[in-house]
């Protein structure tokens, strides 16, 4: 009896938790230590929210992360991988960025141009800022979802770059609240002909349960598939080549959550393996899937761990599978806590014994 009282409290103390372990697969890895990252940047001014991780090709010990500051006035803060912000690169000024993204090489002044791309909710515009330098080429922002009057559809949230096989860039771009269908838009990205950068829509797709928001959007290149969070619900997954259709290809972390499905990032091992990492917000974990499928399924993502991070609240996260210098050197694993900082991880400290790294 005594044993089984104690049981009983030990829920009442931990109830998220307990339910969390009943709701995940039998045999789960769950690495309850909590994972210390190798860096924490220095503080944002208000809220950091999301981070996004820019590779620079000629020197990868000179990347950079870029981190929202998602209030009023907001900014983008731009940090080294020692974790200091790097003061003249920093965009202030910005009304609520939300969310940030990268992409390689976009054709402005006919020249290839790295760009970070960010959400700002209160102003319903992208704002656009050539890398490594931040400087503006959006002339001022642009519009998203022109025309949709609802409450909360033109509020930006989340964002995600894709570059297709013939290299046209794409914006996949989200909001703080949508219909049932068409929740996201995709928005071909170009220059305008001044050397600034233009947005064409392409689509609405993309499934909303009317639960809670979709925030979280990660496209998978090399795959061509995209990835966003229903949260309280599961991740849903849709072709990015918009002629392949708007149809839903799978919905999976469905279970073992403890409240909301935030951010997701993926480790390319090879053009078809990986893993891709879901955040647990509420638990302060990590839900890690297969990247490629199942034998007879590819859209099957079987969950193989789950992983405890230092990072508190976690909704923003990134993950790149590139050696960045002696720090970093199978690649890096970026999550936000809500203390205003960003948690820079070691890839194979999130890996540990049974996952796989880049050599």
């Amino acid at each position: 009896m005594l044993k089984y009282t104690s049981y009983i409290l030990i829920c009442a103390v931990s109830f998220a938790a307990c339910k969390q372990e009943a709701a995940l697969p039998k045999n789960t890895v769950v690495a309850d230590a909590a994972v210390k990252p190798v860096v924490i940047t220095e503080p944002v001014k208000h809220d950091s929210d999301d981070p996004a991780i820019w590779v620079n090709a000629k020197d990868p010990a000179q990347s950079l992360i870029i981190g929202t500051d998602k209030e009023e006035d907001g900014a983008l803060f731009v940090f080294g991988l020692d974790g200091k912000i790097i003061p003249d690169k920093v965009v202030s000024g910005l009304k609520r960025p939300n969310n940030v993204d990268v992409e390689y090489g976009l054709m402005l002044n006919g020249r290839p141009t790295d760009i970070a791309v960010t959400t700002e909710r209160l102003t319903h515009k992208l704002r656009i800022y050539s890398l490594p330098d931040m400087k503006p080429v959006d002339n001022g922002g642009l519009e998203m979802f022109v025309g949709d009057n609802g409450a909360g559809y033109r509020d930006l949230m989340g964002i995600s770059m894709y570059k297709d096989k013939h290299g046209a860039i794409f914006a996949i771009v989200g909001r703080k609240n949508g219909p049932a269908e068409g929740y996201l838009g995709q928005y071909l990205l170009q220059d305008d002909g001044t050397g600034n950068v233009k947005a064409t829509l392409v689509r609405k797709f993309g499934k909303y349960s009317g639960k809670k928001e979709i925030e979280s959007i990660m496209v998978d290149d090399a795959l061509g598939y995209i990835y966003y969070s229903d949260e309280g619900v599961g991740v849903r997954q849709y072709y990015a080549d918009a002629e392949k259709g708007n149809d839903e290809l799978a919905l999976f972390a469905t279970a073992g959550f403890t409240e909301d499905h935030e951010g997701i990032s993926i480790y390319q091992l090879t053009n078809t393996t990986g893993y891709i990492l879901v955040s647990d917000q509420g638990a302060n974990r990590f839900h890690i899937f297969s990247r490629e499928g199942t034998e007879g399924d590819s859209f099957e993502h079987k969950l193989l761990k789950v992983v405890t991070v230092s990072a508190t609240q976690s909704d923003g996260s990134e993950t790149i599978a590139t050696p960045l210098g002696t720090a970093f050197p199978h690649g890096l694993f970026v999550a936000m806590s809500n203390n205003r900082t960003f948690h820079l991880y070691r890839w194979e400290d999130i890996a540990g014994k049974e996952l796989q790294q880049i050599k």
